[in-house]
């Protein structure tokens, strides 16, 4: 069983913004992840929370030749936090921002998070969040290589966009094969989680 120690284990809520909720980008079901990240949140005195921000006229827009549509542009609706996220007085969170000039998924890229979790003598890491095929994956398997300490995919808080619908499953597979260990709060069904309930290691104080 895994205990979460609050001064040294450090929580990463991934991109769970409005565009990627009920905006250009909607990942099916992810508004409902938010009460799974509130308890995550409560559990954890450290947590980091990532943002896509992007510039108009950003280089990943299609109409700029790229492969998304408008999302996550600086100063609207879109690029904030969903409201459905609380971060209690207790918790320490800092905000990290990617992709402002070229298109970016991990939330390591092109930003200072190693030296942050560094500072904040992090030694184990619980990611969460938007979407599992895509930044959230991009996000541990990078933690993996940059951070340097344990990894961990809180399995009740992620949902995948699933273009293809093996890609969440396949996603989950990938990080689990570079030692991303899968742990939850919640083994309810409702979770919509790719592997079995046996598989999961339950997240415990």
């Amino acid at each position: 069983m895994t205990k979460i120690d609050r001064k040294t284990d450090v929580l990463i809520v991934v991109d769970f913004q409005n565009d990627f909720i009920t905006g250009s980008l909607a990942v099916p079901g992810a508004e409902s992840l938010a009460p799974a990240i509130n308890k995550y949140i409560e559990k954890f005195r450290k947590v980091v929370v990532s943002r896509d921000r992007h510039k108009k006229g950003h280089p990943s827009f299609t109409d700029q030749g790229g492969t998304w549509p408008d999302h996550c542009v600086d100063g609207t609706y879109g690029m904030e936090i969903h409201s459905g996220i609380e971060f209690p007085d207790t918790s320490a969170v800092a905000l990290i921002d990617k992709g402002w000039d070229e298109e970016a998924y991990s939330a390591f890229e092109g930003t200072n998070l190693a030296n942050m979790l560094k500072e904040m003598g992090a030694k184990r890491l619980f990611v969460c969040g938007l979407a599992t095929d895509y930044c959230v994956k991009a996000t541990a398997l990078d933690a993996v290589e940059k951070f340097g300490g344990e990894v961990f995919l809180l399995g009740d808080a992620i949902r995948a966009v699933n273009i293809n619908p093996e890609d969440g499953t396949k996603a989950v597979t990938e990080m689990a094969n570079k030692g991303i260990k899968l742990v939850t709060l919640n083994l309810s069904r409702q979770s919509a989680w790719p592997i079995e309930r046996s598989e999961l290691e339950n997240l415990v104080e």
